[in-house]
């Protein structure tokens, strides 16, 4: 697992790396809700551009951010979806819930 965060204008981004998988996703939902938590941001945006591969624990990981981010009456964005995991969240309705955005390549 590696990622890397800033906040910039109230805008927290974490970009996310690799493959999340079962592996994986607990540390990044703990890791994601500890950094939304400490900085309280208007927006999150999870970046997927560098990663290329999500199971069922990726949608975990975007479901517990966007619970996070609703506690604090926030918004969650995806960025930089690839196709792959662009495939795993459309079939799960993520789309229907979180803002989202391909990659452009």
């Amino acid at each position: 697992m590696q990622f890397t965060s800033f906040l910039d204008n109230g805008h927290l981004t974490v970009a996310l790396t690799g493959e999340i998988d079962h592996h994986c996703a607990k540390n990044y939902i703990q890791t994601i809700a500890a950094k939304i938590e400490a900085y309280t941001p208007e927006v999150c945006v999870l970046d997927f551009q560098e990663v290329s591969f999500v199971d069922s624990s990726g949608i975990a990981v975007v479901i517990n951010a966007l619970r996070n981010m609703s506690q604090i009456e926030g918004k969650l964005i995806l960025t930089g979806i690839c196709q792959q995991p662009m495939r795993v969240f459309r079939a799960s309705g993520i789309d229907k819930l979180v803002e989202m955005k391909e990659a452009v390549r």
